[in-house]
């Protein structure tokens, strides 16, 4: 099965329309972007229309100011069957200069769909180097995390 990219990168201007109360950009705006770059990622490699599962681990590491040059950086760091676990990077900086910033960090889980919307399988990516291995594992351990997570959030529904 033929695959395209592993990663992607958006660049763009962050706008006075992405601000909070405070001044900063919001983090709507920031999730909005880390879905459209993990979409962006996700159809690139799987070459199908794709939709987001899961995305999770986010953390709002500096705030994003106006006018500064925002960079989303996706990545392929695991497959399964039919998801494809993106590691996402955001970082930002004033566009005179070039220190960029991490800003946010996380996983999304892509799953690629047929016509019908049901799962169907993508390429699968095999790690080579020790850090795409350690991206790899780690990805791992998170996805058995969430499922212990899911089990104890299962406990707060409420049955009927």
């Amino acid at each position: 099965m033929q695959h395209g990219s592993r990663d992607i990168t958006l660049r763009f201007l962050a706008e006075p329309s992405d601000v909070n109360f405070g001044g900063k950009v919001h983090g709507g705006a920031v999730m909005k972007w880390i879905d459209l770059a993990a979409y962006a990622c996700a159809a690139g490699w799987s070459k199908k229309y794709c939709i987001t599962a899961y995305a999770g681990g986010i953390r709002f590491v500096a705030p994003i100011l106006v006018g500064s040059l925002v960079e989303v950086n996706a990545k392929i760091i695991y497959t399964g069957n039919t998801s494809m676990h993106i590691g996402i990077d955001v970082q930002a900086s004033d566009p005179k200069e070039v220190n960029q910033q991490l800003t946010t960090h996380c996983i999304v889980i892509m799953v690629a769909v047929d016509e019908n919307g049901k799962p169907t399988p993508v390429p699968q990516w095999n790690p080579v180097t020790p850090n795409d291995i350690f991206l790899r594992e780690s990805a791992i351990r998170l996805m058995n995390m969430r499922k212990e997570i899911g089990e104890e959030m299962a406990a707060h529904v409420k049955k009927p």
